[in-house]
């Protein structure tokens, strides 16, 4: 699945031969020279969210419409498909039964529109569906709703008694509150695929392994069995999010944002998940490491030293600190594992380069593992063969610095303490 990001829907939405020229150069191009198995365009990244205000809602469909003519136009319509990756919150139950489930009012005929383009050319719905957000949302939220029951569980104290049928998990009441928005207006045909699912790994209290290996493997199961809802026996396709942990991503929703990765940055499993046919998923093969050595903070060195601050701020505006943040897999180590922690990771961002561990003179290279408990203080995968990147000119640190201010006030604190 291909993404058109919501940065390019007004230019192809005015123009047609914009969208042409998308096809062409990230379609085109890979199915014909690399036999690269392209099988959506998704146009869009959850477009109709209620926090963008209505930004993208002009544009979305004639984008659509104009990126399907230029699949039609390249010969690749029967191959490629398009959709729209749709946040859960564009449909809603207003008394919470999957049974009165409609469209936002806001965007009722919008949607209807949309939907029905999708019918006719061909298409599928894309919905992402989080039962994590929800739980992570609100404090009351019934924890064991969020997850599969397990074979043979009693059901959820908050299951939800639908008519006849009991909705024991959150994901059934939610995808199928959209199957009867979708029935109510006469669209239950489209196809649905889940577009984006998963659980995420730390930066948060909720966000850990074994929650993690929970869902998603109760997640795995369902898929093995082939058993979907109440309202669509039959599981649809789902999009397992994400391979892997993307150190450089928005943090406004939550540090876990970063974690969702099944895999951790080396591609070793973070946690063990049985597939079909008993298999489990393997670790990447042939990964090498560079020396095995960490930048910390020195020992004769002061917490309290004022140079620390922005040590730390110029640390966390290039590499990734949230996992250091309260309830996170570093959140209990004190004052010095916080400093060395941030320390290693712009250490490592930057491949150990020489200089690199000085931090005015507050930190030194050691050969002995910092790790502590649930707190793994990373060694860098060697790039060999790629040009090592100065802090200044890293993809991390054009990404980071809109964000290294609340860093810098979240290790204000954890200093201060």
């Amino acid at each position: 699945m291909l993404g058109l990001p919501n940065e390019l829907l007004a230019p192809v939405a005015a123009n047609v031969a914009a969208a042409e020229q998308w096809v062409q150069q990230n379609v085109s191009k890979y199915v014909s020279k690399y036999g690269v198995d392209i099988r959506y365009v998704a146009v869009g990244n959850e477009p109709f969210l209620k926090s963008y205000k209505g930004m993208f809602e002009a544009t979305t469909l004639p984008a659509l419409q104009n990126v399907q003519a230029a699949l039609v136009k390249a010969g690749l319509a029967r191959q490629v498909r398009v959709t729209v990756p749709l946040n859960a919150d564009v449909y809603e139950s207003l008394d919470g039964r999957p049974s009165s489930g409609d469209f936002r009012p806001d965007i009722t005929g919008l949607m209807t529109s949309l939907v029905r383009f999708l019918l006719d050319s061909g298409g599928v719905l894309a919905i992402n569906i989080y039962p994590f957000l929800s739980l992570d949302a609100d404090a009351n939220f019934p924890r064991d709703y969020a997850y599969f029951p397990a074979p043979g569980a009693p059901p959820s104290q908050a299951s939800v008694q639908d008519g006849n049928v009991l909705y024991t998990n959150v994901f059934d009441a939610n995808y199928d509150t959209l199957i009867a928005a979708l029935d109510k207006h006469g669209l239950g045909n489209i196809t649905v695929v889940v577009g984006e699912i998963g659980w995420p790994t730390d930066g948060d209290a909720n966000a850990n392994v074994a929650s993690a290996q929970k869902f998603n493997q109760g997640l795995f199961d369902r898929i093995v069995a082939g058993k979907g809802t109440p309202r669509r026996p039959q599981m649809p396709d789902v999009y397992v999010f994400a391979l892997l942990d993307e150190d450089n991503k928005s943090v406004d929703p939550g540090n876990f944002e970063r974690h969702w990765g099944v895999f951790n940055y080396d591609g070793s499993p973070k946690y063990s998940l049985t597939l079909a046919n008993g298999k489990g998923v393997v670790p990447a093969k042939g990964v090498k490491y560079l020396s095995k050595q960490w930048c910390v903070l020195r020992p004769d060195a002061s917490p309290t030293d004022p140079a620390i601050v922005g040590a730390l701020g110029y640390a966390c505006q290039y590499a990734d600190c949230t996992s250091i943040s309260p309830g996170s897999s570093c959140g209990s180590l004190d004052v010095r594992g916080n400093i060395s922690y941030a320390f290693n990771q712009f250490f490592q961002s930057v491949n150990q380069q020489k200089g690199s561990c000085s931090f005015n003179n507050l930190a030194v290279i050691t050969t002995t593992d910092p790790s502590q408990g649930t707190c793994r203080f990373r060694i860098q995968i060697d790039t060999t063969g790629r040009r090592n990147l100065t802090p200044d000119d890293s993809a991390a640190a054009r990404a980071a610095a809109a964000w290294g201010a609340v860093v810098v006030l979240a290790l204000l604190a954890i200093v201060s303490v």
